[in-house]
């Protein structure tokens, strides 16, 4: 029964589906939706501090069926995506429409297919999860965040090396370009120094990231030579609108925060307190408890049913929807956010911190 809730994340694609039945500027729905009732009902609903005891953890930590909504979202969200290819190729609709249904179907991609790709790319001591994690991916062109996630932003986060950590006073729409192209470097660089160790080339088939290139390549591909333009345009910026979730919740986990520096190079190991926290019941619901990002990087391991809430981690103001919100509008992201930071940052030196 605890696994229950979390089934509200099909919510999310059905939106899709009958945004799209209901046409014209319903085409939408979707991000209307996420965005505009989801903030709202999440001050309504209030936050959820509470953690599961020992007893429970070990119940819940291997639990079968919080396993299997994972899996189930990977045949829906590939089956999504394709299917919005038939749409924009066949239903007919109007550019209005099509804008609508690619943003609409971007959202979903974002929420469900990138955040649970998330999920499963950390079940690193088997191979079947982190391979459904790459045919989500592979829906929203981003296979290489995988590799550069898990190696790289877990090993750097709140560092100046990490491309995926936001620094104090960068605004978002500084934030998305850089982090997208530090990323994909990043990934390319996990891989060139893996091959290397083996004596092999980065320019070949062993590379993850040619054959991740080649792969959504060929999608690409295939859906504007089967289905046309339209099928290639909105797979592009159904994807776009993914990946900008992404980074945009990327933002908003780690903003301004930095660990300290103890050595050339050399900074403390990952502690509760360099990840922005959120126990927002309703949108951790939706999220699969990504807002308690601060326990996911104290212990990336741990499955999404047993994270646990650290009032001691520097804590949101409200959910991940309402805070991206905030984050489009840099003026208002500043005031809200950076008086938050001296008390985890203000140690750091050179750190232009208000006082």
């Amino acid at each position: 029964m605890k696994s229950l809730p979390y089934y509200i994340i099909f919510l999310v694609p059905l939106s899709v589906v009958i945004g799209y039945l209901m046409g014209g500027v319903f085409t939408f729905l979707t991000p209307v939706a996420v965005f505009g009732v989801i903030p709202l009902l999440d001050l309504l609903i209030g936050i959820d501090k509470d953690n599961p005891g020992p007893e429970e953890e070990q119940r819940l930590k291997d639990s079968m069926p919080h396993k299997f909504i994972t899996w189930l979202a990977v045949p829906v969200q590939v089956g999504m995506v394709l299917w919005g290819a038939f749409v924009v190729t066949y239903g007919g609709l109007s550019l209005l429409e099509f804008v609508g249904f690619s943003v609409s179907m971007g959202s979903s991609s974002g929420i469900m297919g990138i955040n649970l790709s998330h999920e499963l790319q950390h079940r690193v001591n088997n191979r079947f999860e982190p391979l459904l994690s790459r045919f989500m991916l592979w829906t929203t062109g981003y296979m290489h965040w995988a590799v550069e996630h898990v190696v790289g932003h877990h090993r750097n986060v709140a560092t100046p090396k990490d491309p995926a950590t936001a620094r104090y006073g960068e605004s978002f729409y500084a934030f998305w370009p850089r982090t997208v192209a530090g990323g994909l470097r990043s990934a390319w660089e996990i891989e060139k120094a893996r091959l290397g160790k083996k004596g092999v080339s980065p320019w070949g088939w062993s590379n993850r990231i040619v054959r991740y290139g080649a792969a959504q390549g060929a999608l690409l591909l295939a859906l504007w030579v089967l289905l046309g333009t339209a099928a290639a345009a909105y797979f592009v910026l159904q994807g776009l609108m993914a990946v900008s979730l992404l980074e945009v919740v990327n933002y908003i986990e780690h903003y301004g925060l930095l660990r300290r520096e103890i050595g050339d190079g050399v900074y403390e190991p990952v502690n509760v307190t360099h990840s922005w926290n959120s126990s927002n019941t309703l949108t951790n619901i939706f999220l699969f408890n990504l807002q308690k990002h601060s326990d996911h990087h104290a212990e990336p391991g741990r499955r999404y049913q047993v994270l646990r809430h650290f009032d001691q981690s520097p804590q949101l103001p409200t959910g991940y929807a309402g805070m991206i919100l905030l984050a489009v509008i840099p003026p208002l992201w500043r005031k809200v956010m950076d008086p938050k930071l001296p008390g985890f940052t203000g140690h750091v030196v050179g750190l232009n911190v208000p006082q």
